[in-house]
């Protein structure tokens, strides 16, 4: 028989459950309670399965996200996730259909890109995508800082509180915007996102209780939001606790400082980890000895498939003024044309063009370049943009780059 893609109904959750997690090597068999939290948050109309005489061997769901594009702008781009195909469906074209299902259904929505995060490198890029955000992880060795521990609360005059689920809920939200509406890369928390945060709902990866840490301006505005864990580990009678950062959201360089000076100076803690930062934290910076934080991950984290070129590129605005004509290649035809940027600090306009092209680049290679984080100079010495025009890398560079890196602090 042969494989059958299609969207799934109700009667499917639990084999598609089952798919999923087969696919991602957790123990296979759901039992009710997962199935029934993760249909609340799927749209099945939007979530496709695999199948093989009957049996899910595939799965595949997307849902709306809004992501933040430098200038602030928040396009709506088709988040994809729950991407599986069982070790014994490979190489039978399973992933490339319902790819091809989802994208075209992402594109007469109107979404200008499709987003996701890649367990493995080298699968996405044939669709179209690139890595367009890099994740740090740190781990920093408190007794190497040279940080004054002697905490007396914020230099600023604010305030840090700790805080229970129920208050994190409330605040963590509109804080969770804020930061959006500053900073480029990140996308969109729901109400659900912050009840399996919280506790307030049972996370299908198992929870534990955290601790929740607020911070308040002088003002009394709630400008800041951390929760860490704590693994407990004593030698020869000694404390050598680990805190590990889960979320940390600051609106404002007070607030940064603040939350991390408070987490290094709580007793019993000797070392903190922290991941999915920005590549470009302050958090070193905060330490007298920087050096006591180690770096020991930095690796690609949002990947973005350019899907409606012009709206993508008209929704952001650029570091100067100027112009270029890009020639995108897309063998689905997506992203694909000659288009003309004509782009300043205050937006841009995109439009077809017959104009000889300045660079020529893959949707790929694009969306890498989108929010500023990978420079065009840098690819066409990889040999993945081809420069048509001499100083046409420069010039896109100065236009796309920014003075923040963007950051996408959640996977999804």
């Amino acid at each position: 028989m042969a494989l059958e893609i299609r969207t799934i109904d109700d009667g499917d959750l639990t084999p598609w459950v089952t798919a999923m997690r087969t696919g991602f090597l957790t123990a296979p068999t759901p039992d009710k309670e997962e199935v029934e939290v993760r249909a609340a948050g799927m749209d099945l109309a939007r979530t496709q399965g695999a199948f093989d005489d009957g049996r899910c061997v595939g799965t595949f769901r997307s849902h709306p996200q809004r992501l933040t594009v430098p200038g602030g702008a928040q396009p709506a781009v088709n988040a994809i996730t729950n991407v599986t195909v069982s070790p014994t469906h490979r190489r039978r074209g399973v992933l490339s259909r319902m790819m091809a299902r989802d994208l075209a259904a992402a594109k007469e929505r109107g979404d200008a890109a499709a987003t996701l995060v890649a367990a493995e490198y080298p699968i996405y890029g044939r669709f179209g995508f690139g890595p367009a955000t890099t994740s740090a992880a740190w781990e920093v060795h408190i007794t190497r800082s040279a940080l004054d521990r002697r905490y007396a609360g914020p230099e600023c005059g604010g305030r840090v509180d700790f805080a229970d689920g129920a208050t994190v809920r409330e605040h963590g939200p509109g804080l969770h915007e804020r930061l959006r509406a500053q900073r480029h890369g990140v996308v969109d928390r729901t109400e659900r996102w912050w009840r399996f945060a919280t506790g307030d709902l049972p996370s299908p990866m198992g929870w534990k209780e955290p601790f929740h840490v607020l911070y308040r301006s002088p003002e009394g505005r709630v400008d800041g939001l951390l929760t860490y864990g704590v693994e407990d580990q004593w030698t020869a009678m000694q404390p050598e606790n680990k805190a590990v950062v889960r979320d940390l959201i600051a609106v404002s360089p007070a607030a940064e400082r603040a939350l991390w000076h408070y987490l290094f100076s709580v007793d019993w803690i000797t070392t903190v980890t922290t991941r999915d930062r920005a590549p470009d934290d302050l958090m070193p910076l905060l330490l007298p000895d920087p050096r006591a934080a180690r770096l020991t991950t930095q690796a690609d984290l949002l990947w973005l498939r350019p899907l409606d070129v012009p709206a993508l590129l008209e929704a952001r605005t650029y570091a100067a003024e100027g112009s270029l004509v890009l020639e995108v290649t897309d063998p689905d035809g997506y992203a694909a044309g000659r288009y003309l940027l004509e782009a300043g600090p205050e937006g841009a306009v995109c439009s077809a063009t017959s104009r000889d092209a300045d660079l020529t680049l893959g949707a790929g290679a694009l969306g890498s370049l989108y929010l500023g984080d990978e420079s065009a100079v840098r690819l066409v010495a990889a040999g993945s943009v081809t420069e048509e025009r001499p100083g046409a890398a420069a010039r896109a560079d100065l236009l796309l780059r920014t003075p923040r890196r963007p950051w996408c602090p959640d996977i999804f």
